[in-house]
């Protein structure tokens, strides 16, 4: 059993509360496992699941399980928080790199030409340009390693691993 935390959402205004009656109709869906639902405060979207069906006028609790998402769970009730409070929710918790963005576009698109057929030189003259492509030493140069670890990292991200850009990377404490 994972432990879990309750956080009572409670404000200086006792009349605030989680602004359901806002949703639009069919914005609630109810599942196997709960109620779920996206509020769209101040411009940012707060994904809710609610183990009941939403009642307006009711006090709710966050429960936060203690395991390796806490610190995103946390950061995610203390967005919501703020945002029913009337606060800006503040910068997400994980931003990805201007690097890091880039990188996973060429992943992306290296993966497209390879699912298409392409070769490694293909993708390599589409991704850097032909100039860049050496006409004699293509097998040992740079630009067809890198090609092709870019399609090895859209091979990875398509067999699940898009999950890891969720999770913020691990820090050392």
């Amino acid at each position: 059993m994972v432990p879990i935390v309750r956080t009572l959402f409670r404000s200086q205004q006792l009349s605030t509360t989680l602004p359901l009656a806002d949703l639009a109709p069919g914005s609630i869906r109810q599942a196997s496992d709960g109620w779920h639902t996206v509020l769209r405060i101040q411009g940012a979207q707060h994904h809710l699941w609610l183990k009941e069906a939403p009642q307006l006028g009711v006090t709710y609790a966050a429960e936060l399980a203690l395991d390796a998402d806490f610190e995103v769970r946390a950061n995610a009730s203390h967005r919501l928080w703020r945002a029913v409070n009337g606060h800006s929710p503040g910068p997400p918790f994980h931003r990805l790199s201007a690097q890091r963005r880039e990188r996973l576009s060429l992943a992306l698109r290296a993966l497209d030409g390879h699912m298409e057929g392409a070769s490694y030189r293909v993708i390599a003259e589409v991704l850097f340009g032909r100039k860049r492509i050496p006409e004699r030493s293509w097998k040992t140069h740079e630009l067809r390693s890198q090609t092709i670890r870019l399609v090895q990292a859209g091979l990875a991200l398509m067999r699940g691993g898009y999950r890891a850009l969720l999770r913020p990377p691990p820090r050392d404490e």
